[in-house]
């Protein structure tokens, strides 16, 4: 079954204390809202166990991310450890992660091929973690009248993430997970008129 690959994907991206603002988030969304979620960890080494932890949080399915899955509405996405994560045609590509050392830049990549490749609304959200991952692809997604929000420092246990992405001077709205949900139904309300 395919059908048009043109509905909004809401990227978060995050790493150390993200589990905190991914459940505060996933929380305040309903599950018809007709926008894909895709949760970009960063994780090295460690097994993700988010697909087993945030089914607890929302009713909609989590998945964890296989190579060439379709991307779909109304579904939650977890990218698997120590891959990079690509879209094309309407699924999703995984590969092999390109900077095994030092800090990952996945969600970075994730949002540079979601520019490049995705016609739908695209919303970069980027919550508690060390390091700046995804600040650079922040401008990349508004050039192409994406949405970018940062989360609010001080609802963040690790405010480094959000701390670049505010800096890169790149994004719409800084928020809580809960403001954050809210701003994503409305994303999504308008994406559907």
């Amino acid at each position: 079954m395919s059908f048009a690959k043109n509905f909004p994907i809401v990227c978060v991206g995050g790493s150390a204390g993200g589990l905190d603002a991914y459940t505060r988030l996933l929380k305040n969304l309903p599950a018809d809202m007709g926008v894909a979620i895709v949760i970009v960890n960063h994780l090295r080494t460690v097994s993700t166990m988010l697909h087993e932890i945030l089914p607890r949080y929302t009713p909609m399915p989590v998945e964890l991310i296989s190579d060439r899955l379709d991307v779909r509405p109304n579904c939650v996405f977890i990218i698997p450890e120590k891959r990079d994560l690509h879209v094309l045609n309407g699924e999703f590509r995984l590969r092999p992660i390109s900077k095994p050392r030092g800090w990952p830049d996945v969600i970075t990549v994730f949002l540079r091929s979601l520019t490049e490749n995705w016609t739908g609304q695209l919303v970069a959200v980027i919550v508690s973690g060390y390091d700046g991952d995804g600040a650079a692809a922040l401008c990349g997604i508004k050039d192409v009248g994406g949405i970018t929000i940062a989360q609010k420092l001080d609802t963040a246990v690790q405010p480094d993430m959000p701390q670049s992405a505010i800096e890169s001077g790149c994004i719409d709205f800084i928020l809580s997970p809960e403001e954050i949900a809210k701003q994503i139904r409305l994303i999504a309300d308008r994406a559907d008129g």
